[in-house]
């Protein structure tokens, strides 16, 4: 398992009874989480000391319930600085397990002696596209969401990565990727963080099961000659670490690389155990 345990700001303290408990910079928040099975005592104090609390409903989605939150706040990773607020579905604007990718990748661009173009799709808040914009790559951010373009440029802005070479796009990725084959345009590597369902911005669904095989293939029509790294991200338990394998060593074997995919997690405070997050699969080119 690749463990995102750089974090200096954020921590899981605790876990118990489908939910958990987080500090994201000076505040508390419960949230749930399907991975969350076991029923342990709640022993930590900020149980009762949340500043928000999300809460599931039984027909599907839910609310939040603020105590003491202000509408955004900041959270910082190295040198980067993401806005962070409450909405829909229980999120925050931030994933950040995303954060052992983002070493990751980061290494390689920097070691990489050359530039680097990168595709980031599904590209959300931007953790990604700025990780790789601050090791020097030049970066395609394309989301469906306007609202999410427009709040990965704010972190941009944040992070002192307003004038890197980034194109924000508000697009659907696969039609996206297909006008970037016919334009024969090419990237050196791509990162892709599919949602398990969702809605292009003119209503097109995206169920990740059928859709994920066909974009994979898609995106290696658009690769440059010497590619450095293909990642993708699952949140979908129905995808193990090696169907992601499978998938990328199948449509990457005409490149000199190796695939490696694996769960991806946060360690836990209160046990010193880890939290399962989703999986990661790696292909990357051999040194």
């Amino acid at each position: 398992m690749w463990i995102a345990n750089g974090w200096k700001e954020y921590e899981v303290i605790d876990t118990s009874c489908g939910e958990k408990l987080e500090r994201w910079g000076n505040y508390l928040l419960v949230r749930p989480d399907p991975q969350v099975i076991w029923d342990t005592p709640k022993t930590e104090p900020g149980w009762r000391k949340m500043n928000a609390h999300y809460h599931r409903s039984s027909k599907g989605g839910g609310e939040w319930e603020f105590f003491d939150l202000p509408q955004q706040w900041d959270l910082h990773y190295k040198d980067l600085t993401f806005h962070l607020k409450p909405f829909s579905f229980k999120h925050t604007g931030l994933f950040p397990e995303q954060a052992v990718n983002w070493d990751w990748f980061g290494d390689k661009i920097r070691k990489a002696g050359r530039p680097i173009k990168v595709l980031n799709l599904f590209a959300y808040t931007g953790g990604a596209t700025l990780a790789a914009a601050a090791a020097g790559a030049s970066v395609t951010h394309v989301d469906a969401s306007k609202g999410m373009v427009t709040w990965a440029k704010e972190n941009a802005a944040a992070s002192g990565l307003a004038d890197a070479p980034t194109r924000w796009l508000v697009d659907d990725c696969v039609k996206f990727v297909e006008r970037e084959i016919r334009r024969g345009n090419h990237y050196d590597a791509i990162i892709m963080d599919p949602p398990s369902y969702g809605r292009g911005p003119k209503g097109e669904i995206w169920k990740i099961e059928d859709a994920i095989h066909p974009l994979v293939k898609l995106c290696t029509k658009i690769l440059s000659d010497d590619p450095l790294f293909f990642l993708i991200n699952s949140y979908t338990t129905g995808l193990a670490p090696a169907v992601l394998t499978y998938m990328l060593a199948t449509e990457m074997k005409k490149y000199n690389g190796h695939v490696d995919s694996q769960e991806i997690g946060l360690p836990v405070k209160s046990n010193g155990l880890v939290l399962p997050c989703g999986a990661s699969g790696r292909w990357e080119a051999n040194e």
